[in-house]
């Protein structure tokens, strides 16, 4: 089973989407932006892919700035209850498989959690080529 953390206006979370269908899954698709998050979640989230809640923010096109979260004496206590508040604060995807957790940032990292790939050549949404005619990851 594979697990995808989504927010469907995101192109990158697009694009780790489209890999993981492509690739011949159907994910669990969570958009967390309409279904908000709860604590034990995000925890355990941030555990498996060895993350903080501090390195999970997402710094631009959310309100981290405005809230304070910025400054480097804010404790991951405080960013976690923001994203608690506000589930743009987290950086997505988060995808969860058999082979791990990760925050797929860049998209590509979602190729490390897949235990088979889309056909090549594959591109990404932008056109930037991420496995080659052979099979093999470009990046």
């Amino acid at each position: 089973m594979i697990v995808i953390h989504h927010n469907p206006e995101c192109g990158t979370s697009r694009n780790v989407l489209r890999i993981i269908q492509d690739a011949g899954y159907t994910p669990v698709i969570i958009e967390y932006l309409k279904e908000g998050w709860t604590k034990a979640q995000l925890l355990g989230l941030f555990a498996a892919a060895d993350l903080t809640p501090k390195s999970a923010l997402r710094e631009t096109k959310s309100p981290a700035k405005e809230l304070g979260l910025l400054n480097k004496s804010v404790s991951d206590d405080i960013i976690l209850e923001a994203m608690l508040e506000h589930p743009v604060l987290v950086n997505r995807p988060i995808v969860c498989s058999p082979k791990g957790v990760k925050l797929c940032r860049p998209s590509e990292t979602v190729l490390d959690l897949l235990e088979q790939w889309p056909k090549g050549p594959y591109e990404k949404e932008d056109g930037e080529l991420i496995i080659d005619q052979h099979g093999n990851r470009v990046l």
